[in-house]
């Protein structure tokens, strides 16, 4: 397994509307290996496959404090949204900022995991908020896209105060 970069905002890649995965194979997994070891050492709780790059339809979320149910999700569809709720996000690609963002709060997911078979998932809670967040990088939205304009740039400056800074 390997460590692999994670995009910045604003990168603009982090922009890009991530195809389909058509075959399920080794490869796939082994991205799914890489970015879920990448998260895990971040550390955070869900990764897009946008934000390393790889402009594909795969998400891996782990919300556990231990880190032992590793979820991947390989085309996920949103089947169902219902009920709204209202909590800070934070994003690997935008570190150390933290908005108010409103999600539904109850979802039903459809995606293929790594054997390649279909299943479906209803969740609330953190998880509902998490897999809707890593699905938006797949369409090439970042949180900070929910924010105002005025929001958006400090978010830049400050980003970029932090990366001079380094």
């Amino acid at each position: 397994m390997a460590l692999l970069p994670i995009l910045r905002y604003p990168d603009p890649r982090l922009h890009k509307k991530a195809a389909p995965i058509a075959v399920v194979d080794a490869q796939i997994r082994k991205l799914a290996a890489d970015m879920a070891e990448t998260m895990y050492n971040a550390p955070g709780i869900g990764l897009a496959a946008t934000q390393v790059d790889r402009h594909i339809r795969l998400i891996v979320i782990d919300i556990t404090e231990d880190q032992s149910q590793l979820q991947v999700f390989i085309n996920p569809e949103l089947l169902e949204k219902s009920g709204e709720c209202e909590g800070d996000e934070g994003c690997l690609s935008v570190p150390g900022i933290y908005e108010t963002i409103k999600r539904a709060a109850q979802i039903k997911v459809r995606a293929l995991g790594l054997d390649g078979q279909a299943f479906e998932l209803a969740a609330d809670g953190l998880l509902a908020v998490c897999i809707q967040h890593e699905m938006d990088h797949l369409e090439g939205r970042v949180f900070v896209d929910y924010l105002s304009r005025l929001k958006q740039n400090r978010i830049k400056a400050k980003l970029a105060k932090q990366g001079r800074a380094m």
